[in-house]
């Protein structure tokens, strides 16, 4: 296992990102504490399935018609009778 700064990190991330493509494993300290650590794909981490990038649904939800009443007495009436 590989030790790596957060300022070494920043500098040049793609090294330590090539290094862990290849199966390194990477701890990252800031002021000599080990706040993070950077591990291959395929070690035991469980990742969240991407979304799917499928166009909106909105257009298959019905159309939302507008009711107006004169009062709230009005409305309620109104919801009362459904």
């Amino acid at each position: 296992m590989k030790t790596i700064t957060v300022g070494q990190l920043r500098q040049n991330p793609t090294a330590m990102l090539a290094d862990v493509e290849a199966g390194e494993t990477y701890t990252i300290t800031r002021h000599d504490h080990e706040v993070a650590r950077v591990v291959p794909l395929g070690s035991g981490v469980p990742l969240i399935a991407r979304k799917r990038r499928s166009g909106s649904r909105l257009a298959q939800l019905p159309p939302h018609v507008l009711r107006t009443a004169q009062n709230v007495d009005e409305l309620l009436d109104d919801e009362r009778d459904r």
